[in-house]
């Protein structure tokens, strides 16, 4: 079956790279498709070094390997990593660097047999998993690393399948759990009115509620301490060419209608389903902040630790997971954004280095600040995490 699969997924592929050719730029299909079927392996240390980009003062290398598919993480308070593997259908322990070699200690599976988990929490004595279709939770103790009990789904009948099928959870200041469910489609009109939309529940699943709609793949969020506003990043749809529609940077509101699918960015009618729909395009909200187009804005995470520098004081990193529907490849990079005295956000550029001249080594996915102050990144094409330190 695997010697099938194998083959199917090269004809595919070869055929993709043949349609390029003949498709209008707006279909055209570029990404890495086969290599992240197969795997790839990690970057030497050379290639880290030769390639990867951080800001002067920072360091990188590789904290863990072998994490196939590694995707969201959420750090334990003792300084551990926990990694969800959504094809492999479990969540990963990662050991903390006790022995101050750079490298974490050790790589052991916590808990499988799920389907499809992504978003990840530690809160009360549980650990939160957000699976394609349902939200569970079993006991964990951090010291000693294990896991305690039954797998307890305490939100079930989530629409699942479709194009977007990641769930991410996070406990907001209010106590209330959230949770992003991505759209069914590229553009359409949904049948469900929880998808394209960020949920939230009572910590034990009940009082289920729509908090906002018009966000049609808002992989990553997380609040802002200076304010408590929680922002999240949104994927833009796809097929209308290689600089259109921009991704997106939301401010998430009780309430609030985000755009999707009548409008693109800043209240852009979409040329599919925009026409007809004017007053509901004038009640959306606009971006705070626009990505280029198909870069992918998955993971954010505000820095928040004592030994922040002073640079990334207030800021937050953004991994890029990189496009696939333009001409020349854009993203696979992490950016950090700033907020001046007037509220405004500018972009630059943090971890850069993933795709040159349009080889890629790496996708980053999610973005985490450790208890050491160190900033983890993930990265499931290689099936890595980065270290990045801060070593001024």
């Amino acid at each position: 079956m695997k010697r099938i699969a194998l083959a199917f997924a090269i004809l595919l592929v070869a055929s993709i790279g043949a349609c390029n050719f003949l498709l209008p730029d707006r279909y055209v299909m570029n990404a890495p498709i086969f290599r992240s079927l197969i795997g790839v392996d990690p970057p030497t240390p050379d290639v880290i070094q030769s390639r990867l980009v951080v800001p002067e003062g920072f360091s990188i290398g590789q904290y863990a390997s072998g994490i196939a598919n590694a995707r969201f993480m959420h750090f334990t308070e003792t300084g551990d990593v926990l990694v969800s593997q959504p094809r492999a259908g479990q969540v990963t322990l990662v050991e903390r660097d006790a022995d101050g070699d750079g490298r974490a200690d050790a790589v052991r599976v916590l808990i499988g047999e799920l389907n499809r988990p992504h978003g990840l929490e530690l809160h009360g004595g549980w650990l939160y998993i957000a699976e394609m279709d349902a939200i569970g939770r079993i006991r964990f103790d951090p010291a000693t690393r294990a896991v305690e009990g039954e797998f307890e789904r305490i939100v079930t009948g989530l629409p699942s399948g479709g194009n977007h099928r990641t769930r991410t959870i996070g406990f907001g200041p209010d106590g209330w759990l959230y949770v992003s469910v991505g759209s069914s489609c590229n553009v359409c009109w949904e049948e469900d009115a929880r998808r394209a939309a960020i949920l939230r529940y009572r910590p034990d699943g009940s009082g289920e509620e729509l908090y906002a709609t018009g966000l049609r793949n808002a992989v990553g969020f997380d609040w802002r301490p200076a304010t408590g506003e929680l922002f999240a990043t949104d994927n833009g749809r796809d097929l209308l060419g290689d600089d259109s529609p921009p991704c997106e940077l939301n401010v998430v509101e009780g309430g609030g209608f985000y755009g999707w699918p009548v409008a693109n960015g800043a209240r852009i009618p979409d040329p599919d389903l925009g026409a007809g729909n004017e007053s509901r395009i004038r009640a959306s909200i606009p971006p705070v902040h626009s990505f280029r187009a198909h870069t992918a804005p998955l993971g954010i995470t505000f820095l928040r630790g004592e030994s922040t520098p002073a640079s990334l004081a207030g800021a937050a990193l953004v991994a890029l997971h990189g496009s696939w529907n333009r001409t020349e490849k854009d993203g696979y990079e992490v950016v950090s954004l700033h907020w001046g005295p007037d509220g405004t956000i500018s972009e630059r550029e943090f971890l850069t280095g993933f795709e040159v001249d349009e080889d890629v080594i790496g996708r980053p996915v999610d973005v985490a600040q450790g208890p050491d102050g160190a900033i983890y990144v993930s990265d499931d094409f290689a099936g890595v995490i980065y270290r990045v330190a801060f070593d001024g």
